[in-house]
């Protein structure tokens, strides 16, 4: 005869508590973002939801150490929260006053090995920001992580807008990865990355009707490397791919060394309903501290560039004395002058350059070869920003000569020697007055509020190739319609120029042509959100474009207080609202080949007169619409009707 044993009720109510310890949700501010996280022996998983939509599904948790395996038998030790409510300002970002709003939990484990590591997860009305946290703990001062399980699992009906990570020492002169490839719009979720490495941050999902999703990361410097996204995984999803061993020519490891105490990066997720949460977020900047003080008081403003459309040959004391006028006669801050300019003008020279310009208002940023060891980009000046002495130097003869910034280019991938070189580069430039633009390099990760002199960088398929190709001047619609939902919506991006030649040459004739409308480009100035915003007027441009066109762009703002999405989709067309201390601008731009017609509400109210930059529809065998301003009137509900021309573009102020 058997016997059946029943447990006492304290004994299943500890039971039944025990379990419940091993999850923990928060919750937004709101309540309608929250996040879960289960504790089990075979691994730790969060997911998260948004009102009644799964938006990421039970994901991995947990990094890979040379000390311990921080994902699997974690004990929870303890957990904790509470509430952030913030204010602060940025003055290089999309919006100015920022009062960032979260609930925080921190849940404390202990490894298999008995060494600690917490999670800390911010939640805030659309965001979601997580990292590890490390202590010492028995004489282990320092750690080395060689991996992370974190991952994304998206629901099934999910499409992607995401960018592939290239493989290491490719490209031109082996300068790759440089986070310089193509995206593709509403690709399948399973679909295999184009070169076999994953996928850069960020990364942008669709879920059908449920909402959208982005995935980034923010706070990575010298303490890390800098991560991007796995190849999808029908399974795990997503995971955290860290740098690939090929990367700076095969020098460094692709792990992350850290002392102790420290931190990772932090893991962002966007999510919203629809795209406007999306555009708008401030979460990259919202969980960084700035690292140092600005030394100086950084100017915003606009600069122009010879090498976008005259190229190589135009580094020469001439033709930069011609670019230098247009800033002048523009009322532009900046001159930017490219590669080769140490052997081609020589330093004497450019000490009278600079002279030149400061006697114009215009001040002078210098280009600069990033290169140690880790590609084969032959423009010079070299070696001058890999080593701390030479760098230091160099940046003194800078301030000394007038010069306000630098263009620093060619960087040789994610590893963490080279995060700690961009984080040197930063550092010394603002002990010497230096602002600091970034090209053939990573993601910016919350940079603007970490490095007071941070303008922004490419890491983008930029105008450049508008030159270099027809296929990707006929891509440009296409491309600065996807980045400000995508590269943009997370950083300060330095797309490189409005271009406001018709032809891609110097004699505005020849080549190939420009294929957006110059109302599509003027607006592009505004949608393109960067502190120093590159306007690639040419001397050409002085006299052969409309009055009206020219007034605009001599008043382009490129400080914003605040940032308004009010419609589109990614790749096929946007309308954002800034404003800045001259009021509110709406810029549209239409990336496709057929006209958009759209009735949208203005931030300047009901009932106000606006003017409108637009486009006349093309008439027969013209190659480019007519740009027109106008005045109009918004209706009683504030709303106005535009109609965008085919890769053209409006704007509203």
């Amino acid at each position: 005869m058997s016997k059946q044993f029943i447990l006492p009720a304290a004994l299943i109510m500890m039971g039944s508590i025990a379990m419940k310890a091993q999850q923990q949700t928060v919750a937004s501010p709101d309540g309608k973002l929250v996040v879960t996280v289960n504790n089990q022996p075979d691994g730790i998983t969060y997911s998260v939801t948004y009102g009644e939509h799964d938006m990421l599904l039970p994901s991995a948790l947990g990094v890979v150490a040379n000390n311990d395996d921080f994902g699997k038998a974690l004990t929870l030790k303890d957990s904790k929260t509470r509430t952030i409510d913030q204010t602060y300002q940025l003055r290089q970002a999309k919006a100015t006053d920022i009062h960032y709003q979260a609930n925080e939990l921190t849940m404390s484990f202990a490894s298999a090995k008995g060494f600690p590591m917490d999670i800390v997860f911010r939640v805030s009305n659309n965001d979601v920001a997580f990292r590890y946290q490390f202590a010492p703990k028995d004489g282990v001062a320092c750690m080395t992580v060689t991996g992370e399980h974190t991952a994304f699992r998206l629901p099934a009906q999910t499409t992607t807008f995401i960018c592939p990570q290239s493989g290491p020492m490719g490209g031109w002169m082996r300068t790759k990865p440089s986070y310089e490839e193509e995206y593709k719009p509403d690709a399948p979720l399973v679909a295999a990355s184009a070169y076999g490495q994953g996928y850069t941050f960020p990364c942008l999902f669709r879920l059908g009707d449920d909402g959208w999703v982005m995935v980034s990361e923010t706070g990575t410097h010298g303490q890390y490397v800098g991560c991007h996204l796995s190849d999808y995984d029908s399974t795990k999803g997503y995971t955290i791919a860290f740098p690939m061993e090929g990367e700076s020519n095969g020098f460094g490891g692709t792990m992350a060394g850290m002392p102790l105490p420290s931190s990772t990066p932090w893991r962002t997720i966007t999510v919203g309903t629809s795209l406007k949460p999306i555009v708008e977020t401030t979460v990259a900047y919202d969980v960084v501290e700035p690292l140092y003080a600005p030394n100086y008081d950084y100017l915003p403003g606009r600069y122009t560039w010879s090498w976008l459309v005259w190229q190589d040959n135009s580094i020469n004391y001439d033709d930069q004395v011609a670019f230098i006028d247009v800033a002048a006669a523009m009322g532009y801050e900046y001159c930017l002058v490219d590669a080769c300019w140490d052997t081609n003008i020589g330093r004497e020279r450019m000490e009278r350059l600079s002279q030149y310009a400061q006697g114009k208002g215009v001040a002078l940023m210098l280009w600069y070869n990033s290169n140690g060891a880790w590609n084969d980009a032959p423009q010079t000046p070299v070696h001058r920003m890999d080593k701390s002495a030479a760098r230091r130097a160099e940046m003194a003869w800078m301030q000394r000569i007038g010069v306000k910034g630098i263009k620093v280019d060619f960087f040789g991938g994610d590893k963490q020697h080279t995060m700690q070189l961009y984080e040197d580069i930063l550092t010394d430039a603002n002990e010497f007055g230096l602002q600091v633009i970034f090209h053939g390099c990573t993601l910016p990760r919350g940079w603007e509020r970490m490095f007071p002199n941070f303008v922004g960088s490419e890491a983008v398929l930029a105008s450049e190739n508008v030159y270099f190709s027809d296929y990707h001047a006929r891509q440009e619609g296409f491309q600065l319609t996807m980045h400000p939902f995508c590269r943009n919506a997370v950083a300060s991006m330095d797309w490189g120029g409005t271009i406001m030649n018709r032809y891609l040459s110097k004699d505005n004739q020849s080549r190939h042509r420009r294929f957006t409308s110059d109302t599509f480009e003027m607006a592009a100035s505004i949608v393109n959100q960067c502190v120093i915003q590159c306007i690639a007027m040419q001397p050409n441009n002085l006299t052969d474009l409309p009055q009206f066109e020219k007034d605009f762009l001599k008043t382009v703002p490129t400080q914003w207080q605040e940032t308004r999405f009010i419609d589109g989709y990614p790749g096929r067309y946007v309308v954002l609202a800034r404003k800045s201390t001259q009021g509110w601008i709406v810029a549209a731009l239409n990336g496709t080949d057929k006209p958009i017609s759209l009735e949208l509400p203005m931030p300047m109210g009901a009932r106000q007169s606006v003017t409108v930059y637009d486009d006349a529809a093309l008439k027969k065998g013209a190659l480019w619409p007519e740009s027109r301003m106008r005045t109009d009137k918004t209706d009683k509900n504030g709303n106005l009707k535009l109609t965008l021309q085919p890769c053209g573009g409006a704007i509203v102020k």
